[in-house]
């Protein structure tokens, strides 16, 4: 029985990837510092899971931005506006693509990034791929081949893991009109036979290949493409081992087109779908081994081994131990990388900690199910299964869990509840007279840089080296720094810049009872973005108003409206490791009426414009669309919870972004939100279709300035942007804006982004 995993956090220990990145674009730190630090990264990693026993331990999983970008650049799918950069001798292959993730914007040269969007149902990012008619694909990056021969100089028995060709065409976006990317197939299998023919070349005996789309709806045309490349691999390499990697669902109606590729391993998702064992367990061919995902990649409450046990004999009974191994659900890149760096005890409460497995545990984990099945009389093994089901009775009684009161608060919902006092025709009159707002008013997603100075006063006073009233003073004397600026800069709608908040997520959770936190928890969202997410343990509830005093300070400064910043429900939830002991539909609804509490206490503080973001409203949708209706429902009306109480005249705002909204726009019109702001410069307003086809009703601020990428668009360049909007929905309904917060960018490029973002809106008004 072979113990293996599907990827490991790249992010280092103690973020050692985030702050070499960011010191290599900021120029403090050279390229081969930088592949340094990545090497370092890469072999403790290595050595992480050679020691904790894991048998097959995958290389490639590492990389300094996105995985689906390094598979670009490994194919050669390298988009025609970057070629510039491969021709320009200064540029390493690190800048090109550094280029393709953030854009460009030096040295004479000018390019815009490549479009992001959310990988699958997390809250991951990854860099779209781009493809053309002609699509032409090479051998252009050798990143696999170097690490397998990296790895082999530490005695590390590897597992090279690739994103499948069928869902690597499938994870990207046509370009040109006139045909179907899968029709690429053929162009692109030739670069991956090359892979794998030096992959056997090196020694290779195992290869991981990552198919999710096969959790998916698919059609029969990207059905033969499956049989059309795995057919096409074994014939090529007969004696290489392949594992097709399936995750985040059940195989469901695909299972019949899986089982009948010839692989040799099949991995699957029991912890999202563990109802698809028995029908897998039936189907398999005869030779082709099982890998049981059964630890869970994506939360971190510990495993409960006895009920693993059971499913690992269940498959062992049916084809015997040399058939099965063991595995997490899916990569450890959605975990946080270590439990044993949680030494607060004051952040994290032992009894809680008590409860959880980060991915350093999760590793021996998988090990330790291994040995009690496998060696059941092994004392080492046997005492952390007494330990481990200790702890899993203990959660299960504890009483820091259940409150009668928030639970009783839930079940007395209304329908009255969940509505709006007027239909938005008339709201949007009230709230136009109310308000006396420009056409094409200009404001910001909410957050504002938060410099190192601003970070250095929140570890001064965690630290005990400020005191309550410094701190307060510091955040306060920013905060009217930023009021000022944004009036000087002519932004119609502005807000308080969010100096006290670490994270938009964290700082809610940390005023809500039912939430825990971790000092190391990270895990990565995109590039070089870390989050800290929450852990829901318990009932939720708000015991005080969260961002009232701070909402109240700013309006006090201007004459000028300042929107209230709050983090919607569906996201706190989605951002957040949910407690898996009941449905997250009843978790999501107790925190939507947290957030209506604040939303009530910041209309009677006299705030007119409150803003409720739902970027991870898309996100949490389910893999199959039979499964979208249920959470549509709920997830909707849990954002109409949070903002139903309010006056006609108040105006609610929510922001999306990088979602694809066509499938959903039904839902999102139900939301009711009287101004939405969403993603759209990466994608050259392209998202905007979906809500013209509808005849979306409420205002749209479709965003102008991708925050995402360090270059500085002209004035021109926004105005040919909302030119195309205007194309597609009524100017009356247009605000202008960026596409996301700008927390994570620097003072000089914000500053010139702006200015340049509110004369787009003054040559528009012109006109």
């Amino acid at each position: 029985m072979l113990t293996h995993n599907l990827g490991y956090p790249r992010i280092g220990s103690n973020r050692e990837l985030k702050k070499a990145c960011e010191s290599y674009w900021a120029g403090s730190l050279t390229a081969k510092a930088l592949l340094n630090s990545g090497e370092n990264i890469r072999q403790q990693n290595w050595l992480i899971q050679k020691n904790a026993g894991i048998d097959l331990i995958p290389v490639n999983d590492f990389s300094f931005y996105d995985q689906v970008l390094d598979m670009s650049l490994t194919v050669g799918a390298i988009p025609d506006r970057y070629h510039d950069i491969i021709l320009n001798k200064p540029h390493s292959e690190l800048d090109l693509y550094f280029a393709m993730a953030r854009g460009h914007q030096k040295n004479g040269l000018d390019v815009t990034a490549m479009e992001m969007t959310k990988w699958f149902d997390t809250n991951y990012h990854y860099i779209v791929p781009e493809f053309r008619k002609d699509q032409a694909f090479k051998l252009f990056s050798s990143k696999v081949i170097a690490e397998v021969k990296e790895a082999r100089q530490l005695g590390i028995k590897t597992k090279p893991v690739l994103i499948g060709p069928v869902s690597y065409l499938l994870l990207g976006k046509e370009k040109e009109p006139g045909f179907n990317r899968i029709d690429l197939i053929e162009n692109l299998l030739p670069v991956y036979l090359d892979i794998l023919g030096q992959l056997e070349e090196n020694g290779v005996e195992w290869v991981q290949l990552d198919e999710p789309y096969l959790v998916l709806d698919l059609n029969e045309r990207e059905k033969a493409a499956f049989q059309y490349v795995y057919n096409t691999i074994k014939k090529s390499f007969p004696s290489l081992k392949t594992m097709l990697a399936t995750y985040f669902e059940g195989m469901g109606d695909n299972l019949p087109l899986v089982t009948s590729l010839p692989i040799c391993a099949l991995h699957i998702d029991l912890v999202r779908c563990p109802d698809q064992l028995e029908s897998v367990l039936q189907s398999l061919p005869e030779k082709t081994s099982i890998s049981l995902g059964l630890v869970d990649g994506r939360n971190v409450w510990k495993n409960d081994f006895q009920r693993s046990m059971e499913v690992i004999r269940k498959a062992v009974n049916k084809l015997g131990e040399g058939r099965v191994m063991i595995a997490p659900s899916c990569s450890l890149l959605h975990s946080p990388c270590d439990l044993d760096l949680e030494t607060d005890e004051k952040i994290l409460a032992p009894e809680i900690k008590s409860w959880l497995a980060f991915a350093k545990q999760k590793l021996d984990e998988v090990v330790t199910l291994k040995q009690l099945i496998c060696s059941g009389t092994d004392a080492a093994a046997l005492k952390k299964l007494a330990l481990n089901q200790s702890a899993v009775e203990s959660r299960k009684v504890s009483p820091l869990i259940h409150s009668d009161q928030v639970k009783q608060r839930a079940a007395s919902l209304a329908a009255k509840d969940a509505h709006r006092m007027s239909s938005f025709a008339v709201r949007k009159e009230k709230q136009h007279r109310f308000l006396e707002l420009p056409s094409f008013p200009t404001t910001t997603i909410g957050s504002f840089p938060q410099t190192k100075e601003v970070r250095s006063w929140r570890a001064q006073f965690k630290k005990g080296q400020l005191t309550e009233a410094e701190y307060t003073s510091l955040l306060k004397q920013e905060t009217e720094r930023v009021i000022r600026w944004q009036e000087q800069v002519g932004l119609d709608v502005l807000v308080h810049g969010e100096f006290e908040r670490n994270d938009m997520v964290e700082y809610f959770g940390e005023q809500l009872e039912g939430f825990a936190f971790s000092s190391n928890g990270w895990v990565q969202s995109y590039g070089s973005r870390c989050v800290k997410p929450p852990i829901i343990y318990g009932d939720v509830s708000r015991p005080k108003p969260m961002t009232v005093v701070w909402s109240q300070y700013a309006q006090s400064l201007t004459a000028k409206i300042v929107k209230g910043m709050l983090t919607g429900p569906v996201t706190l939830l989605q951002w957040s490791f949910v407690r898996n002991d009941q449905p997250r539909s009843k978790t999501c609804m107790q925190i939507a009426l947290a957030i209506r509490d604040e939303v009530m206490d910041l209309e009677k503080a006299g705030i007119k414009i409150i803003q409720i973001d739902e970027p991870a409203i898309r996100e949490g949708l389910p893999l199959r669309k039979a499964d979208w209706k249920a959470y549509l429902d709920w997830a909707v009306k849990a954002f109409r919870i949070a903002a139903g109480g309010v006056r006609d005249e108040t105006q609610i705002h929510t922001h999306m972004c990088y979602s694809e909204f066509n499938d959903i726009i039904e839902e999102i019109a139900a939301m009711d939100a009287d101004v939405i702001t969403i993603e759209c410069s990466r994608s050259q307003m392209e998202l905007l279709d979906a809500f013209a086809a509808f005849q979306y009703p409420n205002e749209i601020g479709p965003g102008v300035y991708d925050i995402h990428s360090p270059r500085v668009p002209t004035q021109a360049e926004m105005v040919g942007l909302l030119n195309k909007a205007k194309e597609v929905i009524p100017e009356k309904q247009l605000w202008v804006n960026p596409d996301c917060g700008l927390k994570t960018r620097g003072w000089e490029e914000t500053r010139k982004a702006l200015a340049e973002m509110v004369e787009a809106a003054k040559t528009l008004r012109e006109k």
